[in-house]
């Protein structure tokens, strides 16, 4: 680090940093690395079914959704994990321009009607679970509503104020009952698969402080109506993102991006920074989903059916993990034999995929043990991969790690070279997306928890250009809660149907059958 670099914090900014709840030396390291930039991921082949990606067949669905009941019956504690702050403005992204477009023209309810996705919008509003809302609060009298005070009632404060709420909190589903946000969606899907021996369902969201108040009161709403419906106790908690892992912007010269009043800009550091806060909890499996896939109740079948299946997995080759982890780290007669580590070795390489560096053989007993010691003690996650059919998600990959090794991991198109024709080849090889569909293992076989902080590649990291107040900036997440984030767990594929996966980028995406 150079002494430009050293003095470029004044004692003001250091308070501020350190008021943050963050490090100096953390900071210091993110201006490094605008300075340096990330390097790309290098991957060297895509993972297919039968080739890194594990294809269950019927028996094998039965079996291992049959091994997880046994596993919840005997006590293991399940726990689902939704991120579920991220504000809805993108699901209506075109809506707002065409806001913006009318207010160029002098007709604007001619020019909503030729936007495509407007026009989707208004012919089929009566479709939307959130429509009985919007015709309240934009008044009966049709008579009097043209087409943009539709968009305006949905999107703006006036109205719902839908463009500035997190998806989570948006109507997504009808019932003859009622109408289901996605965040109740979560709860009734949690009860089928997330409850425990004692019929407990836990849950936990991370949400925005400023949403914390309109979840909780959801929640008290309807908690007892769906505890005496599906027979379970709901043990939801919530949490923020952490202030510490706010990563600061800087200018298009990489020096510090400054407030108007002197001070330092920190932006979120993106949806990696909730590798904290699932670090805080403590359960024996975690399920991991995003807030917006959720279906209605007579569509969930297949995805409980395959949450289980995909956590019966875990638990099968968790069983064998927790066996030589206990071999290893307690170092027994056995540890050191050539038969046990040549089969500790195999399993790595063939069932786990980590293979050691290229040209590397581990032929001294010693180092073999030690280096098989450190890639058995580390958290498990199995992930769900879908066929792709066009839907845009990080794929599953071979790809090189910081030590040599090569491991399973999910990889983000941008992650990629795109100037390096082998590279890019490789990428359009890929048959699978991740839809965010994990299950984790994050305890040793002694029931011990990982710190999971410790399991992250900083190398990652996504750096991209905004602006503020009229002045463009460069801002830095931090690596992917799924993708750089895991890097460093031992890694499961496992194949999931398309019908398990059935997000809502936009507002029309509730038109689709899945959600009607």
């Amino acid at each position: 680090m150079d002494s430009k670099q050293k003095n470029m914090f004044s004692q003001k900014d250091k308070v501020q940093i350190q008021q943050r709840g963050s490090r100096l030396e953390v900071v210091e390291g993110q201006i490094e690395n605008f300075r340096k930039g990330f390097p790309f991921l290098k991957i060297d082949d895509a993972a297919t079914t039968g080739n890194g990606i594990i294809q269950l067949d019927e028996k094998g669905i039965a079996e291992s959704g049959e091994r997880f009941e046994q596993g919840m019956a005997a006590g293991i504690e399940p726990l689902k994990f939704v991120p579920a702050s991220g504000a809805a403005s993108r699901m209506f992204k075109a809506l707002f321009e065409a806001l913006e477009d009318c207010k160029k023209t002098d007709n604007p309810d001619e020019t909503l009607i030729k936007n495509a996705s407007a026009r989707q919008f208004l012919v089929n509003k009566e479709k939307f679970a959130f429509f009985s809302d919007l015709e309240k609060v934009a008044g009966k009298n049709d008579e009097k509503k043209n087409c943009r005070s539709w968009i305006e009632y949905l999107l703006n404060e006036k109205g719902l104020n839908y463009g500035s709420l997190p998806k989570g909190l948006l109507k997504f589903h009808k019932y003859a009952e009622g109408e289901r946000t996605p965040f109740e969606e979560h709860l009734v899907e949690g009860a089928h698969y997330a409850k425990d021996n004692q019929n407990v369902v836990r849950l936990h969201f991370t949400v925005s402080p400023e949403h914390l108040q309109a979840f909780q009161e959801i929640l008290e709403r309807v908690k007892e109506t769906y505890e005496k419906e599906l027979n379970v106790t709901f043990d939801v908690s919530f949490s923020q993102q952490k202030p510490s892992t706010d990563t600061i912007a800087v200018d298009l010269n990489n020096e510090p991006f400054r407030e108007p009043d002197g001070s330092l800009l920190f932006r979120p550091g993106g949806h990696g920074a909730l590798i904290e806060n699932l670090n805080d909890l403590d359960a024996d499996i975690i399920f991991i989903k995003n807030i917006d896939n959720v279906v209605p109740d007579h569509l969930k079948e297949p995805t409980i059916v395959y949450k289980k299946a995909l956590a019966g997995v875990l638990l099968k080759f968790q069983e064998i993990i927790f066996r030589y982890q206990k071999r290893l780290n307690e170092r027994d007669a056995v540890a050191l034999e050539s038969a046990f580590l040549a089969e500790a070795a195999n399993f790595l390489e063939n069932t786990l995929n980590v293979k050691p560096p290229e040209n590397q053989y581990y032929t001294e007993k010693e180092e073999l043990y030690y280096y098989l010691k450190e890639k058995y003690n580390r958290p498990l996650r199995v992930c769900g991969m879908v066929k792709n059919e066009g839907e845009a998600g990080g794929g599953p990959f071979f790809s090189q790690n910081p030590d040599g090794t090569t491991s399973l991991q999910i990889v983000e198109s941008s992650q990629i070279d795109p100037e390096s024709v082998q590279q890019q080849n490789i990428l359009q090889n890929a048959t699978h997306f991740n839809p965010v569909d994990l299950v984790c293992g994050v305890k040793n076989y002694k029931g011990e928890k990982y710190n999971l902080t410790e399991f992250t590649d900083p190398a990652t990291g996504f750096i991209s250009k905004k602006s503020k107040d009229g002045k463009e900036l460069k801002a830095q997440e931090l690596p992917g809660l799924w993708n750089g984030a895991m890097s460093n767990w031992n890694t499961l594929f496992v194949e999931v149907p398309v019908e398990t996966f059935n997000p809502v980028k936009t507002v029309n995406d509730l038109l689709r059958e899945q959600h009607l």
